[in-house]
């Protein structure tokens, strides 16, 4: 029986262009009303043009549109506007890519508490993009977003502790962090929970919470969580297999 290893990759995220209401938008945007609010210097206004640009939401998709308006919104120290500009560095879309402009504005973003930013900052700082890499400062904001509950970046803190990457190996931080964000939801970390119970790291070994984590996360379509949940029944007696299914439906119940 070959239980596949943990997802060890970490994810940058995508862009999350934050709308406000009331300011040219109500159920719909009114593009033209944006437009001249953000001409006249309405930070507010700034940020939802560049999100309709970004988006191609009542205007045709135009990168350079939304780099332009998120640039001005971010100049007036708008965070979401600077978060956005970031992932656009870091994509290279509406500009040529650029690592260092990217770090410069998720770091804006980042420092005025953005959860977002940190985590992008912190993966940044992992993969050494645009920085000399150094996992202490990976996890310092990976740290700062997971206690915002962000959960990517709880997800990130353990995978680092279950490593040993920047800190001391301690498998029960990495399982606190992968609990974490697992009960909101992130499939990577409720993959990786399983495993953690699979090998008895950080928790004992039990195939009953294995299987249960395995099975939230191919209830979600993990073809990894669903290969190992029919590889560990082979070890689990029927009664187990039916505990480890309630309480599969009793945790989606609750999280869900």
């Amino acid at each position: 029986m070959k239980i596949l290893q943990k997802i060890c990759f970490v994810l940058l995220l995508t862009t999350f262009s934050s709308v406000y209401g009331g300011d040219c938008w109500d159920e719909v945007p009114d593009v033209d009303d944006c437009r001249e609010k953000a001409e006249q210097g309405g930070v507010d206004a700034q940020l939802n043009l560049g999100s309709l640009y970004e988006r191609g939401q009542g205007v045709l998709q135009d990168y350079r549109e939304a780099v332009k308006w998120y640039m001005l919104a971010a100049e007036q120290g708008d965070s979401v506007a600077q978060f956005n500009l970031g992932v656009l560095y870091y994509d290279g879309q509406g500009v040529l890519q650029d690592y260092k402009e990217a770090v410069r504005w998720f770091r804006l973003a980042a420092e005025q508490g953005y959860s977002g930013a940190q985590n992008n900052l912190g993966v940044i700082y992992d993969k050494g993009q645009g920085v000399p890499q150094d996992y202490k400062e990976a996890i310092k904001w990976y740290r700062k977003s997971a206690e915002q509950g962000f959960a990517k970046a709880q997800y990130h803190l353990g995978l680092m502790y279950d490593d040993g990457t920047g800190v001391l190996q301690d498998y029960k931080e990495s399982v606190k962090w992968y609990r974490t964000s697992a009960e909101q939801g992130f499939i990577p970390a409720q993959y990786n929970l399983g495993l953690m119970y699979y090998n008895g790291q950080g928790v004992l070994q039990d195939y009953v919470m294995a299987h249960m984590y395995w099975n939230i996360a191919a209830d979600s379509g993990h073809k990894s969580a669903i290969n190992n949940r029919g590889d560990v029944e082979k070890k689990m007696t029927s009664s187990q297999i039916e505990k480890a299914q309630y309480l599969a439906r009793e945790w989606m119940r609750k999280h869900q």
